[in-house]
């Protein structure tokens, strides 16, 4: 079913772990595969030096540990850049020759589902010649749009294991709970929010940041630690959404055990293709939008950058671009970016004065709102370029605001 000089297509989320090994068991036969893995996370030995005569690899996200990390810094793939909208002009023009995706069994009426992560899976099956599905008997099913039919598929590979228990979440460190208690004092009863990818953003939910809270809506790309559990405990009931009212809306979710549990067949629960859950025509209808995300830095004009050290590739930019416009257009919304305010054990600062040459801006300055470490709140809409100078450095660490502020004075100041 596969054929040299093939197409093929991972699509993000779970990766299909039988239908992976058999495709590369067949290194020797194989030649010029373009292969694209949205989100690495298994190693099929396909990332290793020597491969690249049987498959050229492309990925769309860069985890900060694991195979992808060592593969990028080595340059031996590409990456594929992704529209700030999540939208379909994402995929290139041409057919897929096979995607591989991961299924439940079928329910009676012959659809199977996605399980935790939907993303962009309907949309890249709809556009391949080849479907090739592994079953697996323990993936939960949800609602929403999450499910394809047994007819669109080709073939199917058995395979059952694990769908997907999280590890307890590690203690926030004193200055994610920094964060989060500034991040309280932003969210309003009754706010819709959302919690992007991030080691910050991610902990911000069990550090503290909704404690207090009532009627939460949530609308996000993924549900972070601690969300589902305020699902849970009444915290989050979209009851005073004015999108999709008493649901929670996703396209991919997760969590610890108990809450991948409480999520299957929950109806409470829809999850949706990231081309509806994350484009800002689709966010901002959302009144009281707050979406949260994280950054590796944020420079003086409020450039806020996400995915690389100078050019060096970190992660991807996900939904961050999109939360961060649509919420802008929600009525009453807030867009917060969060960091702590240093690196490497408070030797780097994390507000600079420039970027380092090379970094990607994930979040233009234009679209920049609210910025947050654990020293304060920095609010950038509507200010001045030396408003925006001085409200970051004093969130900056105490022992980097004086150089901060030299090179402040330096580059907007006479």
């Amino acid at each position: 079913l596969v054929k040299n000089g093939d197409s093929v297509v991972v699509p993000l989320g779970r990766e299909p772990e039988a239908l992976g090994l058999a495709l590369a068991a067949r290194q020797d036969e194989l030649r010029d595969i373009r292969l694209t893995v949205y989100a690495p996370g298994l190693d099929f030995g396909w990332y290793d030096p020597g491969w690249e005569e049987s498959f050229r690899v492309t990925v769309a996200y860069i985890f900060p540990r694991g195979i992808s990390r060592e593969f990028m810094d080595a340059r031996r793939g590409d990456f594929l850049i992704q529209s700030v909208f999540g939208a379909p002009w994402d995929m290139r023009d041409e057919l897929i020759d096979v995607v591989l995706v991961e299924v439940s069994p079928p329910d009676r009426h012959g659809f199977c589902s996605f399980g935790t992560s939907l993303w962009d899976k309907r949309e890249q099956c709809a556009r391949a010649r080849t479907v090739l599905a592994e079953v697996n008997d323990r993936l939960i099913r949800t609602h929403g749009t999450n499910y394809i039919h047994v007819s669109q598929v080709a073939a199917f590979v058995e395979h059952s294991r694990s769908s997907g228990w999280g590890h307890a979440p590690p203690q926030p460190a004193p200055e994610v709970e920094g964060v989060a208690g500034f991040v309280n004092g932003l969210i309003d009863d009754g706010d819709t929010v959302q919690f992007g990818a991030g080691t910050t953003s991610e902990a911000l939910p069990n550090a503290g940041a909704l404690d207090g809270k009532s009627d939460l809506g949530l609308h996000s790309e993924m549900t972070a630690r601690g969300l589902v559990r305020l699902v849970r405990e009444g915290v989050i009931t979209g009851r005073r959404k004015t999108l999709h009212p008493g649901k929670v809306l996703a396209t991919a979710v997760g969590g610890s055990r108990e809450d991948v549990e409480f999520i299957h067949e929950n109806p409470l629960f829809e999850v949706h293709s990231v081309h509806y859950v994350s484009h800002p025509r689709t966010i901002c209808q959302n009144d009281n939008m707050v979406a949260v995300n994280n950054a590796l830095a944020v420079d003086l004009t409020g450039q806020i950058a996400s995915e690389s050290f100078g050019p060096r590739m970190w992660s991807g930019a996900g939904g961050q671009p999109a939360f961060a416009v649509g919420a802008l257009m929600a009525r009453n919304g807030r867009s917060i970016t969060v960091l702590p305010s240093t690196a490497q054990g408070g030797q780097v600062t994390r507000i600079v004065a420039q970027h380092a040459p090379g970094t990607i801006i994930t979040v233009p300055r234009t679209a920049a709102d609210v910025v947050v470490t654990e020293h304060g709140v920095a609010r950038l809409r509507g200010r001045t370029q030396r408003e925006r100078a001085e409200a970051l450095i004093a969130i900056a660490h105490p022992n980097h605001r004086a150089e901060l502020r030299r090179q402040a004075r330096a580059l907007y100041w006479t």
